[in-house]
């Protein structure tokens, strides 16, 4: 039975040892059943266990059930794998597709639109009702935050909660898809669904231009942006960028609020936002007092898909791919 370092260890263990790995179990689930059939026991005293007790690698690419898998959602063993999951978070939904748990997942929330094939109810997981999960007979809920205090709803009804909030940085992205992915008893697939992202990514920056430009990565009209203090940011440190909100960003937060005078005086030469907003960058280029700003002035004020860029997991070498191509473009004085 694994543990929560253990868990931890074969996590950050699974990215390297795709090659170990053989084919899936060829797992069949029948997901218009509403029986509740994987039995669950909310542990308590797990015994720790130290970094030399980390299983070895025939073990980690396969864990076995019973599976106790820890997080902010508490100490829980699976005593098989989970056939009837809910998900409202939408990157743990996109995490659990492409690591071949879709079938399953029998709901996800409202925003968890992708892939296409995913189960969309009006499930919120901002404002969740307990009664509303409770209906689909779930046998795990994944969660981003416990929002509602859902966390102990749910443990009264001894329904297992695994609580999967955003990454700091890319390599924690990894250790992120790797707790889901066992969690969901898909090991095999999920060591090779990080490898193949792992190359990916290291492709997509080996591809992208290494640049001193200053980024000013904006998430709303009040400012709010993404420092390297978060997995969004991570990605144009990556790159040799120089993020204008890190020093904001004194308690390391990773979405620090600016202003517009911090803006200005900071001068970035790349402006991103995103799809989402109410506002378009040509409204950013026509900001009253922003004309001094390097981007502003040479027009490098760039849109990317919001979900790409807010969401770790198997889409993000297509945001690196985008701010690699935004960056190509700006023009740096000697």
């Amino acid at each position: 039975m694994l543990t929560k370092r253990s868990l931890f260890g074969l996590a950050l263990s699974l990215g390297v040892l795709a090659s170990a790995c053989s084919g899936s179990d060829d797992q069949t689930v029948d997901s218009s059943t509403t029986t509740n059939s994987t039995t669950t026991t909310q542990s308590e005293g797990v015994e720790e266990v130290s970094e030399t007790d980390v299983p070895a690698e025939a073990e980690l690419a396969n864990p076995d059930f019973p599976l106790t898998i820890d997080s902010a959602g508490g100490t829980w063993t699976l005593e098989s794998p989970p056939e009837r999951i809910v998900s409202l978070s939408p990157t743990a939904t996109e995490i659990l597709f492409a690591v071949g748990a879709g079938d399953q997942v029998v709901a996800v929330d409202t925003y968890s639109y992708y892939p296409a094939e995913a189960p969309v109810t009006d499930l919120s997981g901002f404002d969740p009702n307990v009664e509303a999960v409770v209906e689909f007979a779930p046998d795990l809920v994944v969660l981003a935050n416990d929002a509602n205090d859902l966390v102990a709803a749910l443990s009264a009804l001894d329904i297992p909660v695994l609580v999967s909030p955003a990454p700091a940085d890319i390599e924690g992205g990894y250790a992120t898809m790797a707790e889901i992915g066992i969690a969901a008893g898909r090991a095999d697939e999920t060591a090779e669904a990080i490898a193949d992202l792992r190359s990916e990514i290291d492709q997509a920056f080996a591809a992208a231009p290494d640049t001193s430009i200053r980024v000013y990565h904006e998430l709303d009209d009040t400012y709010f942006s993404a420092s390297s203090f978060g997995f969004i940011g991570a990605v144009y440190a990556a790159m040799g960028a120089v993020n204008i909100a890190d020093e904001a960003d004194t308690d390391q937060f990773g979405f620090p609020q600016l202003t517009e005078e911090y803006i200005v005086q900071a001068d970035p030469q790349l402006i991103v936002i995103t799809d989402q907003v109410s506002y378009t960058a040509e409204d950013v280029l026509a900001r009253p007092g922003w004309d001094g700003i390097d981007a502003v002035a040479k027009g490098n004020v760039v849109v990317v898909n919001a979900d790409i860029a807010s969401r770790w997991g198997p889409r993000l070498p297509q945001f690196i791919e985008a701010i690699a191509s935004a960056m190509s473009g700006v023009q740096v004085n000697s």
